[in-house]
C-alpha cells in the first residue's frame, strides 16, 4: 500500500480552511471515495506527490498539459515574460501575438477575445450570442458542461421541449428559464425545439466532442445537422472547444469534423497551464462586443502576459513539434491495450476515444450521450480507480470525466498503464 500520510495531514488542515479542503469539487475524492493525494512536484506526463509517491498522470491539469507537465520551453516562456512584469492591465504585445495565432489556426475565428477561465468565455459567448440575435433562448445538451455560470448549471427538465431547472442551489429558476436542455445525439429533440420556439432561439451551444459525463462522440452527420438547422433558423452555432481546442488538432474539432461555428470558446491549452480563456468568431458578431457594440464584456487579467507567454509557447511547440503525430499513436496503443485487458478480464467496457482523449465505461452497452454514460458501474468504478492508483497510475477520480494523452508519455508509460489495468481487472469481479 502506497503511504500517504504526508497528504492526509494537508487534506485535515486543507478542511479546516477550503470548503471541502479543495478548490474544485471533483478533487475532493467524493465520487470514488477515500482521501485525495496532494502534488508538489510535476514533470512530463509523471506528478509527485507530498510522500514521494509516483504517478503516471492522465489528467494532464484537465488538458492543458498536452506536452506534458514543466515543459522546458514553456517555463522559459513564463520566466522571460515574468521579468517585465506579472500584470499590466494595459495591451500588451503577447495579446496580439496569441489573437493572431488562434485566427490563423482555427477556421471558425476571425477575431477573438481574451479572459480568463473557459467559464468566462461561454459565459460570454451565450452573451453575445443573445445580443447578435436579439433573441433570448439558448439550446444546450445534457451532460455538456460550459462553466459555472448560472443560466448554464442547467439539468434536463421533464421532457424535451422543457426548460432546463437549476442544477445548483443559488441559482433563481428565472435565470434558467431560457435555457432549453436536450439529449445529445438526438436530431429530432432539436428539431422539435425549434419548432416549439420559433424565432426565439439565439444559437446552441455544443461539446463537438462531450468531454464532462466521460467522453461520447458526435455520430455521424450530426455535429452537420446542428449547423444546418441553426443556419435555417438564423441561429447561432457555439462551439465550445475548451477542452477539444488545439487537442484534437491544431484547429480543434471543428477543424478535424470540418464544421465551422459561428462562436467558438478556448480555455487550457491556448494557456499553457496558466488560467485562460478565450472566444471568437466571425467578425461581424464579435464586433457587437464593447467598445464597439452593445455587449458588454471585460476582464482586469485578460490577456495576462504571463499567460499568453504560456499559450504561446505550447501553440508554437505544437506546431513545429510533431507532437499530434506522436498523440496519436499512444492513444492507439492505449485503447487497444485496454480493450484487451477488458477482454481478457471478462469485463464489460465501453472504451471512448478520439485524438488524445479517452474513456473507458463499465458498461456492455454503447455510450452516445448522458443517459448511456448512467448505466455505468460506478462503484466497479471507484474500486478499478484505487487499484490503478495503487499501480502508480492516475486517472480522474470520477467515472464522468475524459482522460488525456500528453506528448510526454512514452510507449512505456502505456504499456505499465495496460498491465497495471489488465491486473487490476481481474479483482473486479
Amino acid at each position: 500500500m502506497l503511504s500517504h500520510a504526508k497528504s492526509e495531514q494537508l487534506f485535515a488542515e486543507a478542511l479546516k480552511y477550503i470548503p471541502g479542503g479543495v478548490n474544485s469539487p471533483v478533487r475532493a475524492f467524493r465520487a470514488v471515495g477515500g482521501q485525495p493525494f496532494f502534488v508538489n512536484r510535476a514533470k512530463g506526463a509523471h506528478v509527485f506527490d507530498v510522500d514521494g509517491n509516483e504517478y503516471i498522470d492522465y489528467v494532464g491539469t484537465w488538458g492543458p498539459a498536452i506536452l506534458g507537465h514543466a515543459h522546458p520551453r514553456i517555463i522559459s516562456a513564463v520566466q522571460q515574460a515574468a521579468e517585465q512584469g506579472t500584470s499590466f492591465g494595459i495591451p500588451n504585445p503577447l495579446e496580439v501575438t496569441m489573437a493572431k495565432r488562434v485566427c490563423d489556426a482555427v477556421p471558425g475565428v476571425q477575431k477573438v477575445r481574451m479572459c480568463n477561465s473557459g467559464t468566462e468565455a461561454c459565459m460570454s459567448a451565450i452573451r453575445l450570442a443573445r445580443g447578435f440575435t436579439k433573441r433570448d433562448k439558448i439550446i444546450k445538451f445534457d451532460g455538456c458542461y460550459h462553466g459555472h455560470a448560472d443560466s448554464l448549471l442547467v439539468k434536463a427538465g421533464s421532457g424535451a421541449l422543457t426548460f432546463g431547472n437549476p442544477d445548483s442551489a443559488g441559482v433563481p429558476a428565472a435565470f434558467t428559464q431560457h435555457t432549453i436542455v436536450l439529449p445529445f445525439n438526438d436530431v429530432e429533440a432539436v428539431r422539435a425545439a425549434f419548432a416549439a420556439n420559433k424565432d426565439q432561439i439565439a444559437g446552441i451551444i455544443v461539446e463537438p466532442v462531450p468531454g464532462n459525463a466521460g467522453l461520447y462522440l458526435p455520430k455521424p452527420g450530426y455535429l452537420e445537422f446542428l449547423r444546418e438547422i441553426t443556419a435555417a433558423h438564423e441561429s447561432l452555432l457555439i462551439f465550445d472547444e475548451v477542452m477539444t481546442g488545439f487537442r484534437l488538432s491544431f484547429g480543434g474539432a471543428q477543424k478535424l469534423f470540418g464544421i465551422t461555428p459561428d462562436l467558438s470558446c478556448f480555455g487550457k491549452i491556448i494557456g499553457g497551464g496558466l488560467p485562460v480563456g478565450a472566444f471568437g468568431g466571425r467578425a461581424e458578431i464579435m464586433d457587437y462586443l464593447a467598445p464597439l457594440g452593445p455587449v458588454y464584456q471585460a476582464g482586469t487579467l485578460s490577456g495576462n502576459p504571463l499567460a499568453m507567454a504560456a499559450g504561446i509557447a505550447n501553440l508554437e511547440e505544437l506546431q513545429s513539434s510533431g507532437a499530434y503525430c506522436k498523440l496519436e499513436e499512444l492513444a492507439e496503443q492505449l485503447s487497444a491495450g485496454m480493450r484487451d485487458a477488458a477482454k481478457s478480464a471478462n469485463i464489460p467496457v465501453q472504451f471512448n476515444n478520439i485524438g488524445s482523449m479517452f474513456c473507458g465505461y463499465f458498461t456492455d452497452q454503447p455510450v452516445h450521450n448522458l443517459a448511456d454514460a448512467m448505466h455505468s458501474d460506478r462503484e466497479r468504478f471507484k474500486k478499478y480507480f484505487h487499484g490503478m492508483l495503487e499501480e502508480g497510475v492516475y486517472f480522474a477520480p470520477s467515472q464522468f470525466e475524459a482522460g488525456f494523452i500528453s506528448a510526454a508519455h512514452t510507449p512505456a508509460d502505456i504499456d505499465h498503464t495496460v498491465r497495471a489495468a489488465a491486473k487490476v481487472m481481474k479483482t473486479l469481479h
